[in-house]
């Protein structure tokens, strides 16, 4: 927790994939004034339904107010702040490092190090996939930085709730599939 109650909040919306859902949700946060740290959608396990995880900046107040307001959006199936349940979070992240015949060697212990993978290889390069903790994929680039980082893609942050189902905690009203009244 930070001063005045703000933390980063993982929310999780389950949204129907049509055109134009992912810019109305963006654009209510932006009304709102709040910041979309990370942002990751793709396809969920049910047809036709994405799956969006983001991390935001606010108070619990501030995310009840958005998940309400995510609510009202018509595609909008069901929204989950998952931040107090001990979330399975992980990051996917590609590096593109300058490595010369003689640093390779050092690159490829760190990439061992974390647990990372080398996907692709030139002369004069070097690209690395690390999938974990935002921390550890943090680290990995810190380190990587003193070789020379050519190019990077980060997804966001992804996260699932552990279990057989979502369990909701205590501040979150995520309301089920289909369960918002719009159907």
């Amino acid at each position: 927790m930070t001063e005045n109650g703000i933390k980063r909040h993982t929310l999780i919306a389950w949204m129907e994939d049509k055109p134009g859902v992912l810019n109305r949700v963006a654009g209510l946060f932006g009304r709102r004034n709040f910041n979309i740290e990370s942002l990751a959608v793709g396809h969920s396990e049910t047809p036709g339904i994405s799956r969006m995880t983001f991390v935001a900046r606010g108070t619990d107040r501030d995310m009840r107010q958005v998940r309400t307001q995510l609510d009202k959006l018509i595609n909008v199936t069901r929204i989950e702040d998952v931040t107090y349940n001990d979330p399975v979070m992980r990051e996917l992240a590609l590096i593109k490092v300058q490595a010369t015949s003689e640093e390779r060697a050092e690159v490829m212990q760190l990439v061992d190090i974390f647990r990372a993978q080398i996907v692709d290889v030139t002369l004069d390069s070097l690209i690395i996939q690390i999938v974990g903790k935002e921390n550890q994929v943090n680290s990995l680039i810190e380190l990587l930085g003193n070789f020379g980082i050519i190019e990077m893609v980060r997804t966001g942050r992804v996260a699932m709730v552990r279990g057989a189902a979502s369990q909701t905690g205590v501040v979150d009203t995520a309301v089920p599939v289909y369960g918002n009244g719009h159907h």
